[in-house]
């Protein structure tokens, strides 16, 4: 079965095309600050990407007729539990009118609707940010007026769980992980035998800093900081993601650069050490959730290449359970997987309500 894939990001949209688990063609379309200038919003860009994505496809020698189904990134929707989803006409008006927020990612399930109904064959998302599985009491906050939230890099942790899985010749759901996805943001994730319990927010939240996200800050301090008359709503978000995290210390969320200095520089190796210290320590809050019944701790995502960070942290979490590591993340692959799982019924197609 022949399945295209399709992942729109903030400046780029990834193309894939799979012969069952085989990749056989992949393009990176990458969009200039220019070309998306002129689109005040993110949904508005949907002309555009679905230009380029058919002229590309063509240039390729790709044709709509010869494939069994699109998958798209899934964008930003109310929570739902993790699958494989259709692409339904809830869902398609939910991802059109950004109610549930504003991303690029909104646009791979209206475009692989598009690309479907065109030619009659199904259109799926599998994992988006928003998958919610949470058990109630990891929604407490600590005041009433504040719900934790599930937001976390479902696609890829679900995807290398099933992957350390499949090697050790166990189902995902017959083991407890925390699974950790280390990029732009961290997640630390508690997958209790299949199900993603609790997880830090790794979008604005808490959790360990990152490359250029702040995650748990002093909240006394933080609140003093919102109401000193010194900044604006806009700056204080911007603190948080952005500009906050190793962009806020040196001005760069480029590690390796980072992990080059520390080698010399002892300001810039204790922020790094830093970094990798509140990663284990979230691991540790993960492990709590739970109750310390842990099969193995899993490392992924673009930090899982740096040979130091990754050692720091398994040096502070090993004695919870073993540390395997998994650099990098292959969505299209993630999303290509899901798909076959579903058109091979070996799992069953999820309708968005």
């Amino acid at each position: 079965m022949k399945i295209l894939i399709v992942n729109p990001g903030s400046t780029s949209t990834k193309i894939g095309l799979f012969e069952d688990e085989v990749p056989i063609f992949e393009k990176v379309l990458r969009h200039t600050m220019d070309e998306l200038a002129g689109y005040e919003k993110i949904g508005e860009q949907y002309d555009f990407r679905m230009k380029i994505i058919m002229d590309a496809l063509k240039e390729a020698g790709v044709a709509a007729d010869q494939l069994a189904a699109v998958c798209g990134m899934g964008g930003l929707t109310k929570p739902i539990p993790s699958g494989t989803y259709y692409v339904n006409d809830a869902m398609k008006a939910d991802l059109a009118s950004g109610n549930f927020g504003d991303h690029a990612s909104n646009l791979g399930g209206l475009i692989a609707r598009a690309i479907g109904d065109a030619v009659g064959i199904p259109s799926f998302i599998v994992d988006p940010v928003v998958v919610d599985e949470f058990i109630p009491i990891s929604r407490i906050s600590g005041h009433p007026a504040l719900t934790r939230r599930s937001i976390f890099h479902a696609l890829n942790q679900k995807a290398t769980a099933r992957k350390f899985c499949k090697e050790i010749g166990r189902a995902y759901d017959e083991v407890n992980l925390v699974v950790v996805h280390m990029g732009g943001g961290i997640s630390v994730t508690a997958h209790q035998k299949g199900r993603a319990i609790d997880s830090n927010n790794a979008l604005d939240g808490d959790g360990p800093f990152t490359p250029e996200r702040s995650g748990t800050l002093p909240v006394g301090d933080l609140a003093a900081l919102c109401y000193s008359g010194k900044y604006t709503h806009g700056d204080v978000k911007a603190m948080i993601k952005g500009k906050g995290g190793m962009v806020g210390y040196f001005g760069t969320n480029n590690l390796i650069e980072l992990e080059e200095r520390a080698k010399t520089d002892p300001d810039v190796k204790l922020i790094v050490d830093a970094l990798a210290m509140q990663v284990g320590k979230e691991i540790a809050c993960q492990a709590v959730a739970l109750c310390g019944d842990v099969d193995a701790i899993i490392l992924t995502g673009g930090i899982a290449y740096s040979d130091y960070i990754t050692g720091e942290i398994a040096r502070r979490v090993e004695f919870i359970a073993p540390v395997k590591r998994y650099p990098g993340e292959d969505e299209l692959a993630a999303l290509n997987a899901g798909a076959l799982r579903v058109m091979r019924c070996e799992e069953e197609g999820r309708q968005y309500e």
